[in-house]
């Protein structure tokens, strides 16, 4: 059976990707990687390379930059396994195009958390996908629950949701819908954590830690959201791109992750996925993430053949 929760159950694993708010993300409407993950994330690349002068030539010079480093994790092989992965801690399975049609109310403050990244009512991110999804598909149906979708944001409130799970289910046997989650999978997390982890300098593992912290933190400047971890490394150890030694402050970010997670604010405090998978991938010297790997996630173990 499949093993899911955004907070501690007992032993069972966070279900959900985007369980990292509250409330609404304020950068929502912005899609990102279409100017970068954010404008901060710009900004503090621009000045971990020294540069001053015109925004305009820095983020040139960055995108420029970022199109000579390997593909590393945006690799098809790679991104793959980085789905895998993430699956294996966030639903104890590496098969993560089963999860399209899954839904549920975890009862973790968040409403109903579905699909593939674990998009939730409560957080903003699953109504941006519907409505998005709308303008495409006008007659879908999920577009009459937007109006309940509107109301409940931000909330752990399932008002005017009923029969939302089976309308779920139904629509995500639809191509276009799995398409439209991964799209939001990879423009809200991917993408941004795989960019923002190039113009740190760092590699496929580096790229990989960052995108599952983004994916379980979420995209926030708070001191539990990504880029407040990546902040709290930054005061440990410098990056790659500024000079620094990429293990040391991949450990670094860990150890500031680690941190997050077990304070348990907003999920639950295991750090498995940080202490017996990246941390495990990391000191073995697998900057590569090259396969095969062996990892263990909340006491089940996992491995990918080369």
């Amino acid at each position: 059976m499949k093993r899911v929760g955004c907070v501690l159950l007992a032993l069972a694993p966070l279900a959900t990707a985007a369980v990292f708010l509250l409330g609404p993300d304020p950068e929502a409407d912005r899609v990102p990687g279409e100017s970068g993950p954010s404008s901060s994330a710009a900004a503090d690349g621009a000045a971990e390379d020294g540069r001053d002068g015109d925004p305009d030539d820095a983020d040139r010079e960055t995108e420029e930059r970022i199109a000579r480093m390997p593909a590393g994790l945006a690799a098809p092989e790679k991104k793959e396994l980085a789905l895998q992965l993430a699956a294996s801690a966030d639903n104890s399975t590496l098969k993560w195009r089963t999860l399209y049609g899954y839904v549920e109310n975890l009862e973790d403050g968040r409403g109903y958390t579905a699909g593939i990244a674990g998009f939730c009512t409560g957080t903003h991110d699953l109504l941006g996908l519907v409505e998005r999804y709308t303008k495409a598909h006008p007659d879908n149906g999920l577009a009459a629950y937007l109006p309940a979708l509107r109301e409940v944001d931000g909330s752990d409130s399932l008002e005017g949701l009923e029969g939302f799970p089976e309308a779920w289910e139904a629509e995500a046997e639809v191509p276009a819908f799995r398409k439209a989650q991964e799209r939001e999978r990879d423009e809200r997390y991917f993408d941004p954590a795989v960019r923002m982890a190039k113009i740190d300098g760092l590699g496929t593992l580096g790229q990989f830690v960052y995108y599952d912290a983004m994916l379980l933190h979420g995209p926030g400047k708070g001191a539990d959201s990504f880029y407040g971890i990546r902040a709290a490394a930054l005061e440990k150890a410098e990056t790659k791109a500024a000079g620094g030694e990429e293990r040391a402050y991949l450990e670094a970010f860990l150890d500031a992750r680690r941190a997050v997670i077990r304070e348990g604010k907003r999920f639950q405090r295991d750090t498995s996925r940080v202490d017996s998978a990246q941390r495990v991938f990391l000191r073995n010297g697998n900057l590569s993430l090259s396969t095969p790997l062996d990892w263990e996630i909340y006491g089940e173990r996992f491995h990918l053949p080369g």
